[in-house]
């Protein structure tokens, strides 16, 4: 794609990075047959391609109006188009550069000025969005039914495991997850314990600075990744062999730190060790229990039909699809295929909150393909995708660590 930037832009560390995007695309339109949106929507300028062109006016000098940011708002940073995109566009780095230059040329009206800041004051900070999840199940009852579909109910914790093992991992503890579903990390501790690894975390780190970054507050992102790095450093010192992500859209984020301070000469290389540490938790539990299941096979299987549902950011943001499909066979798991299942569920961070009528279309769509042969459980590998399935069924929906804890 030709490319003529303003001078500006052309000076910029982030204009250059867009143009370098820009000029990867070849307008074939292979992504709009992946995009959630164009498919809900049918409107050129609510996909990939439509959106590509709207920033590089932007960058251009083109006239823009709220109509421009409601289109790149609509965009569910799903990634699907990355995963079908022939020539690499890196269409999520472009689409946060468009973004967070709109914020600074056109005024959001009020409302979503105060409820932007609101989802950023509350849900990174674990303390404050687990007083006011307290206070909603606490209410809950007394809540009409769609509100309370919302709230998830209290989980009831199993004892962490105690011994002081050889091996050691960091885990991301995550702002709602530690609050929201807790039996996630819990099972993932117990799991390794068995395994034979310790998983240790830092009262220190905190969010992984995703909500910040994608409500382009990338200044506020950043110190919150470097409070996490400051964190992590001294167990990484002491020979910490990977950091443990059991959030996948938390994992997106800490395996692009290395990038987001690419340009912060006190952290740059900091920041590059944390990324190459970073693993989903189903990247290293593969190997261990494949080692540990040839050594003490099951003796029971599980006979239950599992629904997986995989989160974009696990099969397009990392191109983990699969992995986790793996390790739930190997246990004894049955597992259905799912229609469309390289489609968003609607979750996406903050979308759910910030579109909510885009949000519940993708959510319907979803859990009809999920229910679809009458699986016992659905399961799914991030916090935000959990709570957002959970709030449309009946069934069971958990996180898939605690299917392996439970079979362990």
């Amino acid at each position: 794609m030709q490319t003529q930037l303003l001078p500006e832009y052309q000076r910029s560390a982030a204009g250059q990075e867009a143009e370098s995007i820009l000029r990867a695309c070849v307008h074939c339109g292979f992504c709009t047959a992946t995009c959630p949106t164009y498919q809900l929507l049918g409107d050129e300028l609510d996909g990939p391609r439509g959106r590509i062109y709207q920033i590089k006016q932007v960058l251009e000098g083109a006239a823009i109006n709220r109509a421009t940011q409601e289109h790149l708002d609509r965009c569910l940073t799903c990634r699907a188009c990355e995963t079908t995109c022939p020539s690499g566009v890196r269409y999520s780095r472009l689409l946060e550069i468009g973004r967070e230059l709109l914020e600074t040329k056109i005024a959001r009206p009020l409302h979503e000025r105060v409820q932007r800041r609101l989802l950023r004051l509350i849900l990174p900070h674990p303390k404050r969005f687990a007083l006011l999840l307290r206070i909603g199940q606490t209410l809950r009852p007394l809540l009409p039914g769609a509100l309370q579909r919302k709230i998830p109910l209290r989980q009831h914790t199993q004892t962490l495991p105690r011994e002081s093992l050889a091996r050691r991992m960091l885990l991301l503890e995550g702002c709602a997850q530690s609050s929201a579903t807790p039996q996630t990390n819990v099972a993932a501790r117990r799991v390794f314990a068995k395994l034979g690894v310790q998983l240790v975390s830092s009262a220190e780190a905190g969010c992984c600075g995703a909500v910040s970054q994608h409500l382009s507050a990338s200044e506020e992102a950043k110190k919150q990744i470097r409070r996490n790095i400051d964190a992590w450093w001294p167990e990484i010192e002491n020979g910490a062999e990977a950091i443990v992500i059991t959030a996948s859209g938390c994992g997106v984020q800490v395996k692009d730190y290395g990038h987001i301070l690419k340009d912060d000469t006190a952290y740059a290389d900091k920041a590059k060790r944390v990324a190459a540490l970073a693993k989903d938790v189903s990247e290293v539990l593969e190997p261990l229990l494949d080692t540990h299941l040839a050594q003490q096979p099951l003796k029971k299987k599980p006979h239950k039909t599992i629904a997986f549902h995989c989160p974009c950011t696990l099969q397009h943001g990392q191109q983990l699809n699969g992995v986790v499909e793996r390790i739930l066979e190997r246990i004894g798991y049955a597992l259905p295929t799912i229609t469309d299942s390289h489609l968003c569920c609607g979750s996406a961070g903050t979308y759910s909150l910030l579109q909510p009528e885009l949000s519940q279309q993708l959510l319907k769509n979803k859990l009809k393909h999920l229910e679809a042969d009458d699986p016992d459980e659905i399961v799914t590998a991030n916090i935000g995708c959990q709570l957002h399935l959970a709030s449309g069924t009946e069934r069971p929906v958990k996180h898939w660590i605690e299917l392996i804890e439970a079979a362990l």
